[in-house]
């Protein structure tokens, strides 16, 4: 897994990485526009909506939330990308921080219309990230809703037929979604919906 040096590193070139694997339709990016799309579409169903973007990167999605009116905070633990995402949406308010934390104490007080990742949780171990979600499902405003974009399967046997299709280039230190096992961890607790984009992708739609 990188750590955030090398997500600094990586900062310049991610977004065409992203580009040369999603055309492909190769793990681990097939399916990222369709997934940012769907989320896109989900947030513009209100406007002016009140925005958490956990990991946002250099800011492909965020920007497009920002450039239509949503009010945008956003957390991402490198400062190389957080500069280049700054740029493009100078009044959005974007933290450094390493969600391994939790949330800052600056957003502790804060909720939202809707929080979205995409492609960051699955650097939390499957305890973490229920932990995490858990978290960020007190943040949301009635109604509110989380939203991930994410390496995820629907069951633990298609996570494995991936990891087979390429061992190559399978990272076995990040810890990818599998929406029957997140749903069991989180029953009782909220309503979860994984819409399948592509052999190694989705959206998994949370709402308190």
């Amino acid at each position: 897994m990188l750590n955030n040096t090398g997500f600094n590193l990586w900062a310049d070139n991610y977004d065409q990485t992203v580009k040369v694997s999603e055309e492909s339709n190769v793990y681990p990016f097939a399916g990222y526009k369709e997934i940012l799309n769907t989320i896109f579409n989900t947030v513009m169903n209100k406007k002016k909506a009140d925005v958490l973007d956990i990991g946002f990167g250099t800011g492909v999605l965020t920007t497009k939330l920002y450039e239509n009116g949503h009010q945008i905070d956003g957390i991402d633990f490198s400062s190389q990308m957080i500069s280049i995402a700054q740029v493009k949406m100078p009044a959005a308010n974007l933290m450094e921080w390493d969600i391994v934390n939790g949330l800052p104490a600056a957003l502790q007080e804060k909720k939202y219309d809707f929080i979205v990742s995409t492609y960051t949780l699955h650097h939390l171990n499957d305890e973490e990230k229920v932990t995490f979600i858990r978290e960020l499902l007190s943040h949301l405003k009635t109604g509110g809703q989380l939203l991930i974009g994410d390496i995820a399967f629907g069951k633990r046997d298609q996570l494995e037929n991936c990891r087979e299709a390429h061992l190559k280039h399978w990272d076995e230190e990040e810890f990818y979604f599998v929406a029957d096992e997140l749903k069991a961890a989180l029953d009782g607790v909220c309503k979860c919906d994984f819409h399948e984009l592509s052999h190694c992708g989705g959206v998994m739609v949370i709402t308190a």
